[in-house]
């Protein structure tokens, strides 16, 4: 575990150097309508791959810029990674986006970490051990109610209006304390892990933009599900989260009111 968490950590800052270097010189186009893809996707990647198959040479490495037809053998370790979450954001030169990276095994992540190249907030989580941004212990915040919470949303592109991402936001405006859209999964998440955020959901996000985060919620003290309220998913990366046990009560109450 120990080899495994270096290399993870070792790995995103890799990705986000690569990500640092190509800021104004990049080049931006469409994976679908409102979902971009650069060349520092692909060069993060590349870093990532390099770091982590450098290592552990028998393992596998999936990633949302890969081949999506690859498929791990059962029981394989599977290092998830998201190259750059947020990609907009970086095109727009909003300084809110990160480098992702979880190893899974057998359905339990071991390890993950996230780091911001904006501001060089590194997090890290291992199974069992906690959760720290940049070696400062991790816990969610006390808030149990959803009138003092902040919560934090993320919408598929070109989200239409009866998407339950949407239908619950709009619940959301209404009971919340208030709500926040920030356009990196990996680092709402982590957030949340670190008592910024209290509450999150989502019914649109893909295993790569959530690997890492959920088990740093997990590690901090906090509650993720799948969107209904069972077992949460990996591989869908559906889910909701909340800072505990209380208040991801009320969340779960509020989705269904939601989606009814």
């Amino acid at each position: 575990m120990p080899d495994y968490i270096k290399v993870c950590e070792e790995a995103v800052r890799a990705g986000a150097a690569a990500v640092r270097e190509w800021i104004g010189r990049f080049e931006a186009r469409e994976k679908g309508p409102a979902d971009l893809v650069t060349e520092a996707d692909y060069a993060s990647q590349e870093a990532i791959r390099r770091t982590v198959l450098g290592a552990f040479p028998d393992h596998v490495l999936v990633s949302e810029e890969g081949d999506p037809a690859t498929r791990p053998a059962e029981g394989a370790f599977r290092w998830i990674a998201d190259p750059l979450d947020g990609t907009t954001n970086y095109v727009h030169r909003v300084p809110h986006y990160s480098v992702s990276l979880a190893l899974e095994h057998r359905g339990d992540v071991l390890v993950g970490a996230v780091y911001n190249p904006a501001d060089g907030e590194c997090f890290t989580a291992v199974r069992g051990e906690g959760a720290w941004l940049d070696g400062r212990r991790l816990h969610t915040s006390g808030v149990t109610e959803l009138g003092g919470a902040l919560a934090v949303v993320g919408f598929p592109p070109k989200a239409k209006p009866d998407a339950p991402d949407v239908r619950v936001f709009l619940q959301a405006l209404r009971r919340c304390q208030a709500v926040r859209r920030t356009g990196s999964a990996a680092l709402n998440l982590c957030y949340l892990a670190a008592g910024r955020f209290d509450v999150y959901w989502s019914f649109s996000t893909k295993v790569w933009d959530v690997a890492a985060g959920v088990l740093m919620i997990r590690e901090a003290g906090g509650v993720v599900t799948g969107p209904r309220g069972g077992a949460f998913d990996l591989n869908s990366g559906h889910f909701l989260a909340a800072a505990n046990e209380p208040l991801h009560g009320e969340l779960r109450a509020m989705v269904e009111v939601a989606l009814q």
